[in-house]
């Protein structure tokens, strides 16, 4: 199978969250099994500068933007036998400080820059890339699946590409104000109520979900809980017209990247054989974070970006509140300056307890998850979260909230004592979290029952050679849904 994959972020190129994670696993899983994938991204500052093996094509795409054209470069990097990444260079839209945000406020054009870049997909895949499917995540390509029925509606796909759309998280909609929608050099038709129009706005979103043959999301049971008003976000309606096209598939994780083994993050290789040396990188990661190197107290831990969604707002004032215990916590993040604001003055007030990092360092990440005992992620809710695997596969006990991936992927000892890998609760409150860490603190005195913990957790398989097969099954859907009928 031809199979194009449309991303805004693609790790280790450019990277805010699980997205580029995502992305970048699943692209190298289907090209294990065989499959030819294409993925598309934007060529952002810095990434020619740290990847010098990118070459430049002869591919120059011209688009219509409006009542103007913009146009882009084309650069290419293959990544081996069945995959290679295409790079869109557009500097007035993509050489810039971050990917969407700066000093907290979002890019006043990012309308113009993710219709932009969803036309170089369209126009990338038809006229060189010829896919039999085009799969795009979250709302930045969001008008691909519309680009590309406009262009079968107008004659100029016979056979067009079958389209999958994968919701990463419903909060990000890219709503647009009317204005913009003239970027998209559309027709006005598809500006309705039962097109890409939301109340008096238009939805990028709305156009892939409704556009697109099939759509996933990276749980199942994020599929089920955004078919309600509670985890909709507007969209609920929306997506139940076309449930019976949309799909729950768990995330996986990308074991040669996250390893235990030759980890290059890592001073000291562990497995389940020689467990007993995440004791030596506890010891490592309470030197670097700058707290008292104990044995006997729990290292609790957290890397997330500090937003409402993670939970923070329930996970400050449960450590204000369970700290006066005997635990240390670290975390590693950047993000709502309120919550940089508090975690920084607990540490102020602990800093024999509370390590704060703020910031992105991919490194330290690994060496968090290895050397804390437990990690803590209390998200309000969480299509499908992707450190509580890492922390499962790091003997890291996660402590998680029942909600999307997160319940999907941790067993809690009321569910299943043998299978047992770490804590979940319920409540979206200080005082269920902080009962939970009170668990998490009975737990590490008894270290028969923590050591079953971990060992369960480490022998869950998240890999992405059976997640890739569900993604295959639901392209060869997506095709017959997009084959024309006789």
């Amino acid at each position: 199978m031809n199979i194009v994959l449309a991303t805004s972020e693609l790790f280790p190129f450019s990277k805010t969250g699980g997205l580029a994670d995502m992305v970048s696993a699943l692209g190298k899983a289907l090209a294990h099994q065989g499959q030819i994938v294409s993925t598309i991204t934007p060529l952002y500052r810095g990434i020619r500068e740290k990847n010098p093996a990118i070459k430049e094509t002869p591919i120059t795409l011209h688009i219509p933007l409006g009542v103007r054209k913009a146009s882009a470069k084309v650069f290419t990097l293959k990544i081996e036998e069945n995959l290679t990444i295409y790079f869109i260079d557009q500097p007035d839209f993509f050489d810039r400080p971050a990917l969407y945000v700066e000093n907290g406020r979002d890019y006043p054009d990012n309308a113009q820059r993710f219709i932009f870049f969803s036309k170089c997909v369209v126009e990338l895949a038809h006229k060189h890339l010829k896919p039999d499917v085009v799969h795009v995540h979250d709302w930045q390509v969001g008008l691909v699946p519309l680009l590309i029925r406009h262009e079968e509606r107008i004659g100029a796909w016979k056979q067009r590409s079958a389209t999958c759309l994968t919701i990463h998280n419903l909060a990000y909609q890219g709503v647009c104000p009317h204005g913009d929608y003239q970027y998209t050099n559309l027709p006005d038709d598809y500006y309705n109520l039962q097109g890409v129009e939301y109340y008096g706005y238009f939805s990028c979103l709305k156009a892939a979900i409704i556009y697109s043959d099939m759509i996933t999301t990276v749980s199942p049971r994020y599929a089920r809980e955004i078919l309600t008003e509670q985890y909709g976000y507007g969209l609920d309606g929306v997506l139940r017209t076309r449930q019976q096209y949309l799909v729950g598939i768990l995330n996986g994780v990308d074991y040669s990247e996250w390893r235990t083994r030759d980890n290059p993050f890592l001073k000291h290789s562990f497995d389940l054989e020689n467990i007993e040396a995440k004791k030596v990188l506890k010891a490592d990661l309470q030197e670097e974070m700058g707290l008292p190197q104990r044995a006997d107290v729990p290292l609790f831990s957290t890397i997330s970006r500090l937003a409402d969604q993670k939970g923070f707002d329930i996970l400050i004032p449960a450590l204000e509140e369970m700290i006066s215990t005997d635990m240390q916590f670290v975390v590693l993040g950047s993000g709502d300056a309120e919550y940089q604001r508090g975690l920084l003055a607990l540490a102020e007030r602990n800093p024999d307890k509370v390590a704060v990092k703020i910031g992105y360092d991919h490194g330290l990440s690994h060496r968090i998850e290895a050397g804390a005992d437990f990690f803590l992620m209390p998200s309000r809710f969480e299509p499908c979260g992707l450190n509580q695997m890492y922390s499962l596969h790091y003997g890291t006990i996660p402590i998680v909230r029942i909600t999307g991936g997160l319940d999907d992927s941790v067993t809690d000892i009321n569910e299943d004592i043998d299978a047992a890998d770490g804590i979940k609760f319920l409540e979206y409150t200080p005082r269920a979290l902080a009962k939970a860490i009170r668990k998490a603190l009975a737990l590490y005195q008894n270290k028969e029952l923590l050591h079953h913990y971990q060992t369960n957790g480490m022998l869950v398989d998240f890999s992405w050679e059976h997640t890739s097969q569900e993604y295959l099954k639901t392209y060869e859907r997506s095709l017959r849904i997009a084959a024309p009928r006789p």
